[in-house]
């Protein structure tokens, strides 16, 4: 039935519309941090469908708002009040630490990052963008033109111009071997550098974690620094928390606040977490940014009556769990449990993350080269094993992913901790 599917698959949907493993799976349904394929195999999900199962796979309280929801209504677009939109925007806008705060949903995080440089460049009348090197930010036309990693950016071409700065990988390039503070400085006088050669950019878009780029991310109070720099000059920081909202990095509920001591951004973008699956993301901005557009704008789908429920439903569920707090107890130990068996695997270079957001780089041994065959390896392995679990990586590097829901137990992370030190022994 699977291999039915996939030649099914191959001919009708892109080449470029990646699968993995060999013998492609099909998930059929979920519960808890578990997922079962067509043949009844029970898999440990480390992923959560690239981190939308942000609490729990059929999480009774949200699959029981959105179906009352779906009872009364699915859909009616912004052009008429919404009540569970304008309820989630106002938990959204006091959760986000920005004052005066807009919010606009739309159905995905490379929707919310196309509204944020929509704002940025009309409020800025720039169309410069500053973005980090090895980053990701959709699949959109704009959105391709500001990503820093090749894997993911199929064209050159683009309606902005864009420069990239030093300071999201920690661990490789030209200040890899400095220590905190120098890198920090090293990367604000290459950006005070790169200001001097360009007209004044919209803004700085920067994942406080890099997710498709291995979940790398800087020191903290990189971004402080940097804020301190732009606010100078009156550009504009747009914080990329589609993969880092929502208390995923266990330490702070957005990402950003481990850069806090400048202030807070004057955009957040989110999307993944917060529907659980459901297609939910958002922008939350200064009203003066937000109201800046001098034209007529709906979203036909964002902010649907159905993906709204789940929204709060979700959001409810987590602060009322403190699954931020589950993020940072339960991922640390994962954390350290993994530095133990990497400390024994020669392929693994390193062990990084934050809480429920963690990356095992793998290189081959007694090197910094990357092993993407090895990280493929580690991918099967897993899943024969009874474990999924994701890859990434930018700039010849490759990187397992790993960020399953944050209700995820010890028990939990011990079983899948101990099926993927099976499968990194096996490369």
């Amino acid at each position: 039935m699977t291999r039915d599917l996939y030649a099914r698959h191959r001919a009708v949907l892109p080449d470029w519309l990646a699968l993995y493993y060999e013998d492609p799976l099909e998930i059929t349904h979920g519960e808890g941090r578990h997922v079962w394929d067509t043949a009844g195999n029970k898999y440990l999900d480390f992923f959560g469908g690239i981190l939308t199962t942000m609490t729990a796979h059929a999480l009774p309280e949200v699959t029981k708002a959105v179906a009352e929801q779906a009872g009364r209504i699915v859909h009616s677009s912004t052009l008429y009040l919404n009540r569970p939109m304008v309820e989630l925007a106002e938990r959204v806008a006091r959760l986000s630490g920005i004052p005066d705060a807009r919010v606009f949903f739309t159905t995905s995080g490379t929707e919310a990052n196309d509204t944020a440089l929509l704002l940025a460049t009309a409020h800025r009348r720039s169309n410069a963008i500053l973005a980090m090197r090895n980053s990701y930010h959709g699949r959109s036309f704009s959105a391709v033109g500001i990503t820093g990693n090749r894997g993911w950016s199929p064209t050159s071409l683009s309606p902005l111009q864009t420069f990239y700065v030093h300071g999201g990988v920690r661990t490789r390039g030209p200040y890899a071997h400095l220590d905190d503070r120098d890198f920090i400085d090293a990367c604000v006088a290459d950006l005070k550098d790169l200001l001097g050669h360009t007209r004044a950019p919209a803004a700085l878009i920067a994942e406080p974690v890099q997710g498709v780029g291995g979940f790398t991310s800087p020191p903290d109070g990189l971004y402080a620094a940097f804020r301190e720099v732009l606010h100078e000059r009156g550009i504009l920081w747009i914080s990329d928390e589609v993969q880092t909202g929502w208390g995923r990095t266990g330490e702070h509920f957005w990402g950003w606040q481990a850069h806090a001591r400048s202030g807070p951004p004057d955009i957040v973008t989110f999307a993944k977490g917060i529907g659980n699956g459901m297609s939910v993301g958002g922008v939350v901005a200064r009203a003066e940014i937000m109201n800046c557009l001098d034209a007529n704008s709906i979203s036909t789908f964002g902010g649907t009556q159905v993906t709204m429920a789940a929204g709060l439903a979700n959001l409810s569920y987590l602060l009322e769990h403190d699954l931020q707090g589950n993020a940072r107890r339960v991922g640390g130990l994962l954390i350290e449990r993994l530095r133990s068996v990497a400390a024994q695997v020669p392929h693994v270079r390193e062990v990084r993350g934050r809480g429920l957001m963690i990356g095992v780089e793998l290189t081959r041994p007694g090197t910094d080269e990357a092993a993407p065959d090895a990280a493929s390896t580690v991918l099967e392995e897993a899943r024969a094993g009874g474990l999924l679990v994701g890859k990434g990586g930018g700039h010849s590097t490759s990187v397992l992913r790993i960020a399953p829901p944050m209700s995820l137990t010890v028990a939990e992370a011990e079983e899948g901790a101990a099926i993927l030190e099976r499968a990194l022994r096996s490369i």
